[in-house]
Order: structure tokens, then C-alpha cells, then sequence
């Protein structure tokens, strides 16, 4: 997977990105990142890519120049017009299937607005996706790309240690993950759950498709909805509804 992030603070990305997993999955190649300064491509003597909006109203837009002429000089190094991600709230939430969808790319752009959004004409030229993280205002689009860089990074294959994690964690069928714990066994009063002791393999797989299911009713009951549930999953949630 290659990602390469339209932005007007490089070094933020870098820093951010080149550590724990994800810079592990960079050194060992599996995945690559490259943070293009939009700034770069102004054709102001003082790099200036913003200016005052038409209609007029409070703070800056960024100038379509820079960031159209940033795209394309990727994609003539590429030879291709890799699909381009708009960090913005305005756009479909980001969750773990459009991450899994994402993750079958070979490329990504991201494309990382500031002060008061980029000029239309640009993203109807340029932008294939819209996305958010969430329903609230940040900044600039640099953290947004990062959370979703990470997410869609530990789908790829090597990227974790143990691949079977990316499957069975939070979200897998669409339900919340189930408990942990390690040792110590006690701790403040506190046991971990005889089941997961009893070596039982069995019974620890029903524990945790049972705590998952009780963990989703009580946290996120929204995502039952769309949960991949057998019938005996069906039963188990009825008792806990019933409850």
C-alpha cells in the first residue's frame, strides 16, 4: 500500500506516521508514505495558497492552483490518477468496512484542507471520496488522514504481527471486541474470568461471542443492526434484551 498526502504541513504526517506499527510496516516496506507540501506548487513569491473567498465572510480558501497542480504532478510521476480521499466533515463517516474497502487499493491520496476549506472547482476536479471522522470541526485534515492511514495500515497483510487480530477485533461482524486480560491473575480484588483459566477452548470461544454481543447491547446497540449473528447468537441476545 502507498499513501501519499496532499498537505500544507508535511512534517506533521511524517512525525506522526513514522512510529509504533505503522513506521515498523514502513521500514520493512509493506507500506510507504510521502507527505507532498501543497505549498510547493504556489506560484505566489511568498508560497501564499490561500486567499479571500468570493461573497466574502470570514477566513481564507485555499486556492485550487496549488492543490490541482500537486495531483497532477503525482499523477504524471505515477503514471496513473490514483482515487483521491477529501478529509472533511461534510463527508460519509469513516468506519471499518470503508477501511477494508480502502485497504483493496494499491494507492491512496489524501488530500488535507485548512483555514475555511479548498475552492470548489478543485474537488470537482480532483476528489473521488469524501470522508469524515466524525460530526465536529477540527483544524485541518492532517489528523483525520492519520487515524485512517492507521486503520486501513493494519488490514494490510504483514502489517500486525498476527494477522488473525485484525479479523477478530473490534467490528469484526459488526460487533465490539470481547474482554481482555493478562496477569496478573488478581488484581485489586479483581479475578480474571474462570472460563478464560480452564485451557477450555470451546467454552472461551463461546464466552468471548457472548461478551461481544453483551458489550455492543450495552455500548453501541446501533451496530446490532448490521451484526453478522447465527441463531444461537439471536437467542443469547434475546435473553440479554429480556433481561
Amino acid at each position: 500500500m502507498n499513501y501519499y498526502i496532499l498537505t500544507l504541513f508535511p512534517e506533521m504526517i511524517l512525525q506522526g506516521l513514522h512510529t509504533s506499527i505503522i513506521g515498523r510496516a514502513v521500514d520493512k516496506g509493506l507500506i510507504s508514505i510521502e507527505a507532498i507540501n501543497i505549498r510547493d506548487y504556489s506560484k505566489d513569491k511568498h508560497n501564499h495558497v490561500d486567499d479571500a473567498p468570493y461573497g466574502g465572510g470570514a477566513g481564507m480558501v485555499m486556492q485550487p492552483g496549488p492543490v490541482c497542480d500537486s495531483y497532477e504532478d503525482l499523477c504524471q510521476k505515477m503514471g496513473k490518477r490514483p482515487r483521491v480521499l477529501y478529509m472533511t466533515p461534510q463527508g460519509k463517516v469513516f468506519n471499518q468496512s470503508v477501511a477494508k474497502e480502502l485497504a483493496m487499493e494499491e494507492e491512496l491520496v489524501f488530500l488535507c484542507g485548512h483555514y475555511e476549506g479548498i475552492d470548489e472547482r478543485a474537488l470537482e476536479l480532483i476528489v473521488t471520496d469524501y470522508l469524515s471522522i466524525g460530526d465536529y470541526v477540527l483544524t485541518g485534515g492532517e489528523l483525520p488522514a492519520m487515524v485512517m492511514i492507521d486503520c486501513i495500515s493494519r488490514l494490510v497483510p504483514g502489517v500486525l504481527n498476527n494477522d488473525v487480530s485484525a479479523e477478530i477485533e473490534s467490528f469484526h461482524d459488526n460487533l465490539l471486541e470481547y474482554p481482555q486480560y493478562t496477569r496478573p491473575e488478581i488484581y485489586e480484588g479483581r479475578q480474571v474470568p474462570e472460563v478464560l483459566l480452564s485451557g477450555h477452548h470451546k467454552n472461551i470461544e463461546l464466552w468471548r461471542r457472548q461478551q461481544s454481543i453483551k458489550r455492543t447491547l450495552d455500548r453501541r446497540p446501533d451496530l446490532l443492526k448490521g451484526a453478522n449473528l447465527s441463531k444461537k447468537d439471536e437467542i443469547y441476545l434475546e435473553s440479554l434484551i429480556k433481561e
